[in-house]
């Protein structure tokens, strides 16, 4: 039994041996493997829109080369980004649609499972053999987080200058001095590695890296900074490890190369250098100011460039003036850096997203440029290169971009509760009450859309869809049902509802809050209503028509007040005209009312669904009214659409109304109300004026394209019109128009 005992020792010992021997031999096969496994790098290169995604690059044997899309997969995509720090991967394209390449295709039939740590670990045909094209490089669009505590590791010995840089978080924390100071225009520049917030030693800092930085933070440039550093700062330990090298078209930091590896000092401070400090320069609208109000309003002055169609600050369709003609711009070679200089150019940072197809919606008049080319440091998107030949570019393909603004603080400052949804409740904003901060409600006394849009805009959520004067339906904080604002008054273009005019300190809200206080709901998409002036000014003639044959008008008040005196044996003369609405936004026009709410008028035989849909004016050349029209919604249909879209909204048979995106309604010059009564009018010169949704009872993504003017002359007996131009579609329509402005009317 000894012996046994002692046998089976021995036998577990010798097992034991072997398995310790085992896990060092596939240790070692590992090591060498890995040893043996060939040092890459990745890049995306190539036509990016954002700064995660592009055409996919590999760094080998001191060559850059593409990767073949054939077997390519998202498992490979998820490889691929998490290499290059993102957390995953969200797309991967064939067929370079991110541009083409150049040089070798190191990749080819990539077969990846989705758990290596490097594409070089996935089975290939090998670097460098392949039958591949450049017509078929692969490109992927990464998740834009970035991995947490990721380390960017250099395999590339001596090659540090053509290594993409991979950084976690970057900041600008101010100087004591500025803490309280919105919006920091001016700090440390520091960047999150491992969890920890480090400094930038400036030995080998330019002030390329500082455009980057201050573009990134909503900045269109910087300045040098005057104020001498502290010298105790070059005792801090926090100091990253590398230098950074942009060449300041970089939409963000983490696409700049590394520069050269610091000197490690024993004390591991930054030797003879100091900490980098940014000052950056802010654009007009978010300059520092003590002015409050309607003067605050963001009102972009830029004469050569503007946004439209765009839910948030910075963002929207790009246009262009040319010869006094405001045109778009067509998205064929549209890139960051065109769109950067978009943004510099109108105050803001660089560009964070290039948007095509007409994503912002549809503009009007000519397409200015096309193929735009730019280095990224022109002063005007005029400046750049461009095809004047639009030949093949429709509005269809009109270019937008959202750009990077100033942190200004203002979404902490509003909230909406009480909604079944993020995007919709009582709202609610924090003031100062003696000494200390409190939640209120917002007065909903002449509380409209426009508000209801700055709102939105403030909290960041688009458009606003709605606007409520009752909100007993949303269980709100009960701690903030005392009103703390009131007499809101807003052009629309304010930052927040603070810019807007309102009474201040001193509250006057008869009907309070808590039931009664202001709402909104709001939504990423919105409509757009514009007026085809060239059908107008071809289809205005007259009419006099008898008064047995207008009774149905006159219920309606489509005539002159002096109607109502006149019997049925004498005539009116009427101004008419066809008018055609095309839907040129994102999102279908619906009537603000439900079925339920509809009026029937039984001398038409149809439906209202909007109290006032136009408003038809004629004006004598200093603005005054002379003679008026107003054409209620007998129906809101899809009379036509551009090809391939269907039409959705027919008012046949109590059918659902609206103007579908793409589609147009069309009022022909014989339908009733489709005109002004001038019966009473004298001969002269006059301004025809139509305006769509005069109430703004249905939120548009932009109001300015909702009016048109015509000049006319009446001689008693004929009338000719001409001249007929859309809000907004000229840079002199002050002056084509004396005595008018451009404000729609006064609320």
């Amino acid at each position: 039994i000894r012996f046994m005992h002692v046998t089976l020792l021995t036998l577990c010992l010798f097992c034991l041996m072997l398995s310790q021997v085992k896990v060092y031999l596939l240790a070692l096969v590992q090591a060498q493997s890995e040893s043996q496994q060939p040092k890459i790098q990745l890049r995306l290169a190539g036509d990016k829109v954002k700064h995660y995604e592009g055409r996919l690059e590999v760094f080998y044997n001191n060559e850059w080369g593409t990767i073949c899309d054939d077997d390519f997969s998202i498992e490979a995509a998820h490889v691929a980004c998490r290499e290059l720090g993102f957390l995953g991967a969200v797309a991967w394209s064939p067929s370079a649609k991110f541009g083409q390449g150049e040089g070798r295709i190191w990749l080819d039939n990539v077969h990846c499972t989705g758990g290596e740590k490097s594409l070089a670990e996935c089975p290939s045909n090998g670097f460098g053999v392949s039958d591949c094209r450049h017509s078929e490089d692969v490109g992927v669009v990464c998740n834009q987080k970035r991995i947490p505590g990721h380390r960017f590791t250099n395999t590339m010995n001596n090659n540090v200058e053509t290594i993409e840089e991979r950084v976690e978080e970057i900041r600008i924390r101010p100087i004591s001095s500025h803490l309280k100071r919105l919006p920091i225009s001016e700090g440390f520049v520091e960047i999150k590695e491992r969890g920890k917030w480090r400094q930038i030693c400036d030995e080998h800092w330019t002030p390329l890296n500082s455009r980057v930085v201050c573009g990134m933070y909503g900045f269109p440039g910087e300045k040098k900074y005057s104020n001498k550093v502290s010298l105790s700062m070059r005792k801090n330990k926090n100091y990253w490890g590398f230098s950074v090298n942009c060449t300041g078209n970089e939409a963000h930091m983490s696409s700049c190369r590394l520069g050269k590896a610091l000197v490690s000092k024993r004390n591991g401070t930054c030797g003879r250098g100091l900490p980098v400090v940014v000052s950056c320069v802010p654009g007009r609208a978010f300059a520092p100011s003590s002015s409050t109000g309607f003067r605050k309003a963001y009102r972009p002055e830029q004469p050569l460039v503007r946004l439209r169609g765009g839910a948030n600050i910075g963002e929207g369709r790009v246009e262009v003036l040319k010869n006094g003609v405001w045109g778009t711009v067509c998205d064929d070679n549209w890139n960051l850096r065109a769109a950067t200089v978009v943004c510099r150019e109108l105050g803001f940072g660089s560009a964070k997203e290039t948007l095509t197809g007409a994503k912002l919606g549809q503009g009007m008049g000519p397409v200015h440029m096309n193929e735009v080319d730019c280095s990224g440091f022109e002063k005007s998107l005029t400046d750049c290169y461009f095809n004047n030949d639009a030949l093949g570019c429709s509005h269809e393909e009109d270019a937008a971009v959202r750009c990077n603004i100033p942190a200004m603080g203002f979404q902490k400052r509003i909230r909406l509760s009480g909604g079944r949804n993020p995007y919709e409740g009582r709202v609610e904003v924090l003031t100062e009450k003696n000494g200390s901060l409190v939640w209120g409600t917002v007065c909903s006394e002449n509380w409209g859309m426009m508000e209801a849009m700055v709102v939105c805009r403030q909290l960041g959520l688009g458009f606003a869809s709605n606007a409520f004067q009752e909100t007993w339906y949303w269980a709100g904080d009960a701690s903030a049902d005392n009103v703390v604002m009131s007499g809101v008054r807003c052009s629309g273009t304010e930052m927040s509802l603070p810019h807007c005019l309102h009474h201040g300190k001193h509250i006057s809200c008869p009907r309070g809050g808590g039931r009664f206080a202001a709402g909104v709901s709001c939504s990423d998409m919105a409509p757009d209503l514009v007026l085809n002036a060239q059908l107008v000014e071809q289809t205005t003639y007259l009419e006099d028509r008898p008064m047995y044959a207008l009774q149905c008008a006159l219920e309606e008040n489509c005539l002159s007040s002096t109607a109502k005196k006149n019997d049925h044996s004498t005539y009116r003369r009427l101004l008419r005209f066809s008018s055609q609405i095309h839907n040129v936004g994102q999102s279908d026009f619906r009537p603000k009312l439900g079925h339920h709410a509809w009026t029937w008028h039984e001398c038409h035989r149809h439906y209202h669904s909007i109290e006032v849909f136009t408003h038809y004016d004629l004006l004598s050349l200093n603005g005054t009214k002379v003679a008026e029209g107003h054409k209620a919604s007998f129906c809101l249909e899809d009379t036509q659409c551009d090809e391939g879209i269907q039409k959705r909204y027919v008012c046949a048979n109590f059918g659902e109304q609206g103007i579908t995106v793409g589609c147009w309604d069309t009022y022909r010059h014989d339908i009733d109300c489709q005109w002004i009564d001038i019966t009473d009018v004298k001969p002269g010169d006059y301004i025809l004026q139509v305006v769509i949704n005069p109430n703004y009872d249905v939120a548009e993504s932009d109001y300015t394209n909702n009016f048109m003017k015509c000049k006319c002359r009446y001689d008693g007996y004929r009338i000719w019109t001409y001249q007929c131009l859309t809000g907004g579609s000229r840079s002199s329509d002050m002056d084509e128009y004396p005595g008018m402005s451009n404000q729609l009317h006064f609320r």
